[in-house]
């Protein structure tokens, strides 16, 4: 029997008769399995964006029904398959996989184009899971805690090459396109006789290639220098918040000048041919690589994701207002209101930060949001008595510390770690999720 959706004829997809039926693969499995919670959840989520593309579209076979194909994906992300060829392999030889998809057999191209169509499709998923969390009382504001983790990217540090080398091969490139064009030139009298009917301007293959080695490179190193000149922005803009900061506080500059700004790239950074989103970044066992630097903000009570972001950037300095942006957002969707005092002012929610994300701007943005933000202004060092009462004013960053050692702040703080970091441990110790699959951010 085929199912349909908005007078659209789908492939059949009976998930309730198939557990009814005795030799069924749903009968097979325990209860309380995880397909049964997905197989029950799916269908209560609003799949209208997934099953939009299809709605006009009469040629062709029916295809498969996407609520589905949402469930095959949500399980087998759940359990650590990620790649499309090994989630068609499960639909054939998996019990749990099989209980899904019934008599459906998608192979692993339609999973893929699948998957791609619908990935901000995916995302408004992700929203009415906090939805369903929040009305299932799991997500409190109490304490909404902010890291970030690296993420090995779908690209080769093989095919990656520094600016200093990018400068050399593009000399060297223009020095063998002039020689070949001179040579063109002196063989065209000699040529003109084996043209026949063509017209004797192609492009010789030499110098094709060449030219589109030479506009590649040129690509790279143009995405190279807009990188650098981003990076000179903010350092100005550090420098002009820290000479800021000391005027206010009258305290007298240490140490020699800082070195004018340089807008020019250093000769030894890189740009992927790959995915040339993706930045190289130190990797938690100290080595480098092209990687994603994946943000999650995590609610302290049921440890539930609310939102999460993916970034270039290979520090988190820059994270902390995007990701709060991306919270709030989310909450929004998912009709999950900030707690009130007893008059029934919003508060403002309290968000714990390692050091990483400290700086001054960050502290402004998370409040003008509506945040109270306790970022660590250092890293922790246990057993160090505290400083002595200044009579300075105290600058933004002491009056952050001083704010850390409070009991609040000390009861908040030591929470953090065990938010937000066993998340990243599931995803990627739990479910192997330590590489994207696809490219771009």
């Amino acid at each position: 029997m085929m199912s349909a959706h908005g007078g659209k004829t789908y492939r059949p997809w009976e998930p309730q008769r198939y557990q009814q039926e005795a030799h069924s693969p749903a009968a097979k499995l325990p209860e309380g399995d995880l397909v049964f919670f997905l197989l029950d959840t799916v269908p209560q989520l609003d799949l209208s964006r997934f099953y939009a593309p299809y709605e006009q579209e009469t040629r062709g076979a029916p295809p498969f029904d996407p609520a589905m194909m949402v469930c095959l994906w949500l399980y087998a992300y759940c359990v650590g398959v990620f790649s499309s060829r090994k989630v068609a392999q499960a639909c054939e030889r998996n019990l749990a996989f099989m209980a899904i998809v019934g008599q459906g057999r998608p192979d692993f191209r339609t999973l893929s184009d699948f998957r791609k169509l619908h990935l901000d499709a995916f995302m408004d998923v992700f929203v009415q899971v906090v939805r369903l969390a929040g009305e299932a009382g799991l997500v409190k504001l109490g304490n909404v805690s902010t890291d970030g983790t690296k993420i090995q990217g779908n690209a080769s540090r093989h095919k990656a090459m520094s600016y200093g080398y990018m400068k050399k091969e593009v000399e060297r490139l223009r020095e063998e396109m002039e020689a070949l064009v001179t040579q063109a030139s002196r063989q065209d009298e000699a040529e003109d006789a084996a043209l026949g009917s063509r017209r004797g301007d192609e492009l010789p293959a030499e110098l094709a290639r060449r030219e589109d080695r030479l506009a590649t490179i040129e690509a790279a190193m143009q995405r190279l220098e807009a990188r650098a000149k981003a990076e000179a922005e903010a350092e100005r803009q550090r420098r002009a918040e820290a000479e800021a900061e000391r005027q206010r506080t009258g305290k007298k500059r240490r140490g020699k000048p800082p070195k004018p700004v340089d807008e020019t790239p250093a000769d030894k950074a890189q740009s992927n041919f790959t995915d040339p989103e993706l930045h190289i970044m130190q990797t938690n066992n100290k080595g480098w690589d092209y990687c994603g630097n994946a943000q999650a903000s995590v609610d302290g009570a049921s440890q539930i994701i609310l939102a999460c972001e993916v970034s270039n950037a290979s520090n988190d300095k820059q994270q902390a207002e995007p990701v709060a942006q991306a919270t709030l957002a989310n909450l929004a969707q998912a009709g999950i209101e900030p707690p009130k005092d007893e008059s029934g002012a919003p508060l403002s929610i309290p968000a714990t930060l390692d050091n990483g994300y400290y700086s001054e701007a960050a502290v402004e943005a998370l409040e003008s949001l509506g945040f109270d933000p306790h970022i660590a202004t250092e890293r922790q060092r246990h057993h160090v008595p505290q400083a002595q009462a200044s009579e300075t004013p105290a600058t933004a960053k002491e009056r952050m510390a001083a704010k850390a050692r409070t009991p609040e702040g000390k009861a908040l703080y030591s929470r953090r770690k065990v938010i937000v970091e066993p998340v990243f441990g599931q995803i990627k110790e739990a479910r192997g999720f330590r590489r994207f699959l696809l490219r771009g951010l």
